[in-house]
């Protein structure tokens, strides 16, 4: 059931950017991808996966250490004036999977900092809107007679907004990385949807401005899914298809309002695909709750880097994490845990025990944007703590010049937006209860319900018991705040 011993033990990991479960496979009707549904019939689809933070810079600070952003210290974007960075003295998983015997490439968008903490061996430059060209880019890498295993992090700006300009629209232009209509990026093949086919989930209002951007977002998700295909002839071409973990999954949800930058569903909510070659049994459907800290540790699982009983990695060493000061007693002391567990021992399950519960949490997006959320959802319930309610609900940039959320906004604050209102989505009470086994557009807050007062205070306090078991300091604020 697990990794056959002595077998090469190759690593593909896939990242998309700002994509929600839209694919065939998660039962999606219209969108078109072939190769993704090819990857889940072969593999492992979890049913169940979830961002800690839907925000890209703070995601893969995540996905590339283990541990939540308030332990790794990258709490928002890396780039430009926003500056967040790692504390050094965190090892990212390319550093440990070098020194398990790896050689390690990076494609596409990166998107976190410092180099020290998540060094790679090469850079592979492409265009990252170009999925199937930076496939071709990473053929050498990948049919390298090199005796060591590789380990590759392959990461696209599909389906991010931003780029591209479409002035034939009637709308919006086109942000999703798309040409002008008709016209295809090297090496793809264009695909539309017509905006009476798409479809428009229920955080949205359904109106033409959400068709139109939602038809542009597809088509790009249709773009990444021609890379995916390319990189898996490039893996078996090279002979290394069957000695290769292949992992597919998002940043975090897609960049609409109500979604991206949020902890509702949308936002948390990820497409998360595993062909583990050496697994006999792959069960389409796989229905633990996981989330991205269970990545790194996963990953170093599979290359044997990982003890899965203690949960640590032998490279840890105890080391100190952030930035120590006399007195100070806040955060995590020691690097010797990952804040995930390794999944890989139940990919061949549909149903494992005690995958039940997942935390997250937002603090910034831009660094305008503090407006820090904590969330501890189960399979019954979430809570999530607004803990800046009070003041209006920050935007994200792109987020708030998009058409969908333009047209709502223009109507007024009492104007509908998907489930809630306009105004609603704006101002946010301190605590919203959402019972999503029933309710999964989460659209009844049952935090002021006095049937509910009790499930309300039992997921406080678990809420704080992981923010203290992991040193998030904003566990502070349930004593002043």
């Amino acid at each position: 059931m697990g990794v056959v011993m002595g077998a090469p033990k190759n690593i593909v990991f896939f990242i998309v950017d700002d994509m929600s479960p839209d694919t065939g496979a998660y039962g999606n009707p219209v969108i078109k991808t072939p190769n993704l549904d090819a990857l889940a019939e072969d593999g492992t689809l979890f049913s169940q996966a979830f961002a800690t933070t839907a925000s890209c810079s703070a995601s893969r600070s995540v996905v590339l250490t283990g541990l939540h952003n308030h332990a790794n210290g990258q709490y928002g974007h890396q780039h430009d004036f926003h500056g967040f960075e790692s504390w050094l003295k965190v090892r990212g998983l390319p550093i440990l999977l070098e020194e398990s015997g790896y050689r390690t490439a990076q494609i596409g968008k990166l998107h976190v900092a410092p180099q020290e903490v998540y060094r790679f061996q090469n850079y592979i430059k492409w265009n990252s809107r170009e999925t199937v060209g930076m496939a071709h880019s990473c053929e050498e890498f990948i049919a390298s007679e090199d005796d060591r295993p590789f380990f590759l992090y392959f990461a696209t700006s599909d389906p991010h907004r931003g780029g591209g300009v479409d002035k034939a629209s009637p709308y919006k232009p086109d942000l999703f990385g798309n040409l002008q209509k008709g016209k295809s990026r090297p090496g793809h093949e264009r695909v539309d949807y017509p905006l009476e086919d798409v479809i428009v989930p229920p955080f949205l209002s359904d109106t033409p401005e959400t068709r139109a951007e939602l038809s542009h977002y597809y088509t790009s998700i249709s773009r990444i899914d021609q890379g995916v295909g390319k990189l898996i002839e490039i893996l078996k071409k090279a002979g290394k298809w069957e000695d290769t973990l292949f992992v597919f999954t998002a940043d975090h949800g897609m960049a609409f309002a109500g979604a991206k930058t949020t902890v509702y569903e949308p936002g948390l909510r990820v497409p998360f695909i595993v062909r583990q070659p050496y697994l006999k049994e792959r069960p389409k459907w796989n229905h633990a709750m996981i989330s991205h800290v269970d990545i790194t540790p996963s990953l170093l699982d599979f290359a044997g880097g990982y003890d899965v009983e203690k949960a640590f990695t032998k490279h840890l060493d105890s080391r100190k994490l952030g930035p120590q000061r006399p007195g100070d007693n806040h955060g995590p002391k020691s690097y010797d845990r990952f804040h995930g567990r390794s999944w890989l021992p139940i990919l061949a399950e549909s149903e494992p025990k005690g995958w039940d519960e997942i935390g997250a949490s937002h603090t910034f997006h831009e660094i305008q944007m503090y407006y820090p959320m904590r969330v501890l959802r189960d399979r019954r319930y979430k809570l999530i703590w607004n803990v800046a309610h009070g003041q209006p609900y920050p935007f994200a940039s792109d987020l708030w010049a998009a058409s969908s959320w333009q047209a709502q906004w223009k109507k007024g604050l009492d104007a509908p937006y998907g489930s809630t209102t306009v105004d609603g989505y704006i101002n946010r009470p301190q605590f919203e209860l959402f019972r999503v086994a029933t309710d999964p557009t989460e659209s009844i807050n049952l935090a002021d319900d006095p049937d509910h007062a009790s499930v309300l205070e039992d997921m406080k306090k678990r809420l704080k018991k992981l923010q203290l078991d992991t040193g998030d300091p904003w566990a502070l604020k349930w004593k002043y705040e």
